[in-house]
């Protein structure tokens, strides 16, 4: 009963429109009014408040901090510049271009829409100079964007740690490790995704090779000159990494020292107007994390509930009594997944589906590292998927085309992420291989 209080509110609340944070918090107020009566509107706060008093999290703002002010200081631009001298000059060689960057500023901000906001300024038009079509475009950086929560530093992986902290001891430090390969495996098929647009659109008459730009291959000077340039934001994520793996500093330490090292570095680039450009900074980043916090605290009472109130075991119960075949359980999960990262954000899913699903993973014998990560790449999936992947948005205001357009365009490479996604699922030494090799625990 109290299951079907919680989940049917909650669902009738998101169809209607309500935004989740605020769905998930009504749904759990409900329950704990209808279990405890006015006593629950204190238990509610109390969780809200406790969730989000941890350590842990004092990285989520550092890091969204650090993100904004690299967007801002004008890094992403660097960082495609000198992704241009290394292979701007071949055929295709702007999709490659994209799914580079994409990585190197996901290393740098942790964020899937930041990201993307980062990136398509400049290479949305720069495809479509060179021929592709505004939803070939906007749909290859929407997905290339997903990258942001995958490749370390990831706030998603810190959510996950957090969450899945309560049932299992996980360091964010395995997690972090865990998805580097998965990461570039997803960037790889991104490109071969967009090759194959690029192929069959020669093919059907809509794209024209020879608009698409043939730069000359830039000389040694051009790549080291781009190089020197784009060093301060390559340095990032070698800085943050190199220091936690190396012992010299916590994960949120790192994610202060990023910060620091931004507003030095921005010092320097931008000295002009650079103190005028820090208030924009503070507010823009002050908002993302107001918004990841608030979604956090509801969607922890909603974790609460359901772990509290059993319903996760007897799910859990119920999913084992079903079939003990793990391929199947591990495709089913997989799609459960996929269908929830396309209606809501990510935070939401990993306070709602962990406790749920991560004891059927451990029954399971799955690495908690290996369920995070193939998690997160399902959710980062939902980041450009329709209806309501954020990423979709973004790219849609970007590129001129409409939601329906960069729908379409995102088929091929969410046909690709998947194959990507299976492979981690079912090939778990993709994703321990680099963790155990370094003995991260």
């Amino acid at each position: 009963m109290i299951a079907l209080l919680l989940f049917g509110s909650f669902i009738l609340l998101v169809f209607l429109r309500v935004p989740i944070a605020a769905s998930l918090a009504v749904a759990s107020m409900v329950v704990l009014f209808t279990s405890q009566g006015l006593s629950g509107f204190e238990a509610l706060t109390d969780i809200m408040y406790t969730s989000v008093a941890k350590f842990t999290l004092l990285a989520i703002p550092f890091f969204i901090l650090a993100g904004v002010i690299m967007d801002h200081i004008g890094i992403s631009k660097r960082l495609i510049d000198f992704a241009q001298t290394l292979v701007g000059h071949r055929k295709g060689g702007i999709v490659l271009v994209t799914v580079l960057v994409a990585i190197f500023f996901a290393a740098i901000s942790g964020s899937g829409p930041a990201t993307v906001a980062a990136i398509g300024g400049i290479l949305i038009p720069a495809m479509v100079k060179n021929g592709y079509r505004k939803e070939t475009a906007g749909g290859l950086v929407a997905s290339a964007g997903a990258i942001g929560i995958i490749i370390p530093p990831s706030i998603a992986f810190i959510i996950f740690a957090v969450v899945a902290g309560d049932q299992i001891p996980i360091t964010i430090n395995r997690l972090f490790m865990a998805g580097v390969i998965p990461g570039i495996l997803v960037g790889i098929g991104l490109f071969i995704a967009g090759m194959y647009v690029r192929k069959r659109d020669i093919q059907k008459g809509i794209f024209n090779d020879s608009v698409e730009a043939t730069k000359q291959k830039s000389t040694g000077k051009e790549r080291w000159d781009a190089f020197i340039k784009a060093l301060p934001g390559l340095m990032i994520p070698v800085i943050i990494l190199g220091g936690i793996y190396g012992g010299f500093f916590t994960p949120t330490e790192a994610a202060v020292i990023a910060v620091v090292y931004g507003l030095i570095v921005g010092l320097f680039i931008h000295r002009k107007g650079y103190i005028k450009m820090m208030y924009r900074i503070f507010i823009e980043s002050a908002l993302q994390t107001a918004v990841v916090m608030i979604i956090v605290s509801a969607a922890s009472v909603f974790a609460y509930i359901v772990t509290t109130e059993q319903i996760a075991s007897t799910i859990s119960n119920t999913v084992l009594g079903l079939t003990d075949n793990k391929i199947i359980i591990l495709l089913l999960v997989n799609i459960i997944l996929l269908i929830a990262g396309a209606f809501i954000d990510a935070i939401s899913a990993f306070y709602i589906f962990v406790p749920i699903l991560l004891p059927i993973m451990l029954m399971l014998n799955v690495d908690p590292a290996v369920f995070g990560v193939f998690m997160t790449i399902n959710l980062a999936i939902g980041l450009f998927t329709p209806p309501v992947g954020l990423n979709l948005y973004v790219a849609a205001s970007m590129s001129k085309a409409n939601i329906i357009q960069i729908s379409k365009g995102v088929v091929p490479f969410i046909v690709a992420s998947v194959i990507v996604l299976l492979l981690v699922t079912y090939i778990p030494s993709l994703s321990t291989f680099l963790p155990d090799l370094l003995n991260i625990k």
